[in-house]
């Protein structure tokens, strides 16, 4: 196990730093919990990092760091039960690679692959779907260390009230060391993407959704235009996009001109309303048929920082409205297009579908232009309509509002209660949005 002092650690954004007292890179489940061990018995909080693609500062600590890079891939593959294993510092990239080759995928899938498996599943990392909920609802069984150093496996049968809350866990209950996901054969997915205006978009959205596995949109600010993406299962055959037109779509226009865009328009704000209406017809109309991961998920090159909240799936298009008519009033200049998806209501306690359909609302600014004024704004629509926000992303919510929001937050805090009374995996973050 490679330890020792540590150096500054800081988030993908950019936005989150922090310097704990202690880094360790643990080989084996053992070598975690021994580390644990000595970290409550030496004082210090807790907190185990992925890929840093939080906003939040969930994983900060002053204390030990854990970095689970050597816990990575398979450990089983259950075909009669249809259930993958893996370490929990596994990357969502290099899993979905290695189910593919054995003939198998995960059944919904967030917009990026970059995270690891327990980063993803911690913060409700979640794609869009009709009747497929979040990555954490795929979960069938979590191995983690608890504050005294002791490996706990939970699932339905097997220490259930820890299950419940672990699928969505903050970090708070402890280290998560592997996973057990629900797989199924792998299958072809056809995805349609086209522009749409936003009138139609918005007053077609139930339709939309009800006809489409997996409905998403993407509105472009300061323009009536909107890029739509539809997903469903096909017979195939598979008909991956072209490499060539792919490369342009995907690397050319969705990142590289999109990059010096927002450059562009970091400058020069006055500039953006204009560059909005070019960006958002740059992309065309496109079908194509491709096994899951490589349809559900993207490149996302350009950095920026992000808010997400969940309303109830009845109020978005009202929500949406509304956060139109904010911008054109306000003055704002925003380059980075919103992003809508939607996901069934689940029985996770802190998932942001806990018992209700869901729609999702998220904003964006570029990495190094001013953002908060845009989120201040765009927060009080979402809250008005008792929203909640994604555990990964820029908030300001604390636990009274969470606890009013999430009908089984005191069940999730009871569990934390009974695991770490002592708050070895706390942090700022986690006292301001579970308390004390």
């Amino acid at each position: 196990m490679a330890n020792g002092k540590s150096g500054a650690w800081r988030n993908w954004a950019g936005n989150v730093t922090a310097r704990p007292a202690r880094e360790v890179t643990p080989a084996s489940v053992d070598e975690l919990a021994d580390a644990v061990r000595e970290a409550a018995e030496d004082g210090l909080r807790i907190k185990a990092v992925g890929t840093g693609h939080s906003f939040t500062a969930a994983a900060v600590t002053d204390g030990l760091l854990i970095r689970p890079r050597l816990l990575t891939g398979i450990r089983r593959i259950d075909r009669a039960a249809m259930t993958v294993t893996v370490e929990a510092g596994t990357p969502l990239a290099r899993l979905n690679l290695a189910l593919a080759r054995e003939g198998l995928s995960l059944t919904n899938m967030g917009d990026i692959m970059v995270q690891t498996v327990a980063g993803a599943t911690s913060t409700g990392t979640h794609g869009t779907g009709r009747d497929s909920a979040s990555t954490s609802a795929l979960i069938r069984g979590i191995e983690l260390v608890t504050a005294d150093g002791s490996v706990l496996t939970c699932s339905e049968q097997e220490n259930p009230e820890v299950f419940a809350a672990a699928r969505i866990g903050l970090g708070a209950l402890g280290v998560i060391t592997a996973i057990t996901f629900a797989v199924e054969p792998v299958f072809l997915l056809t995805a349609r993407e086209e522009p749409m205006s936003f009138d139609r978009v918005t007053s077609d959205f139930d339709a939309l959704v009800a006809e489409n596995e997996h409905f998403e949109f993407y509105w472009f600010p300061h323009t009536a235009n909107c890029s739509t993406k539809r997903n469903n299962r096909s017979a195939g055959p598979a008909r991956p996009v072209p490499p060539v037109s792919g490369w342009i779509e995907d690397e050319l226009l969705s990142n590289g001109l999109f990059q010096a865009v927002n450059s562009v328009g970091r400058v020069i704000p006055a500039a953006i309303p204009a560059i909005a209406k070019v960006s958002s017809r740059a992309l065309s109309a496109r079908t194509y048929t491709d096994i899951p991961y490589k349809v559900f998920t993207s490149p996302r090159r350009v950095r920026f920082m992000e808010m997400e909240y969940a309303v109830p799936r009845e109020a978005l298009v009202s929500a949406l409205l509304e956060l139109r008519t904010m911008v054109e009033r306000s003055g704002l200049r925003v380059s980075f297009p919103v992003e809508v998806r939607t996901a069934p209501a689940d029985d996770i306690p802190l998932s942001t579908a806990s018992a209700r359909d869901t729609a999702y609302i998220a904003v964006h600014m570029y990495r190094g232009t001013p953002y908060q004024a845009y989120f201040t704004a765009a927060e009080r629509v979402f809250t008005a309509h008792g929203g909640r926000p994604h555990w990964g992303k820029i908030h300001t919510q604390g636990a009274e509002y969470l606890s009013e929001v999430y009908p089984r937050f005191g069940e999730f805090t009871a569990v934390r209660d009974r695991l770490d009374p002592e708050r070895r995996f706390g942090n700022d973050y986690l006292r301001r949005v579970l308390g004390d």
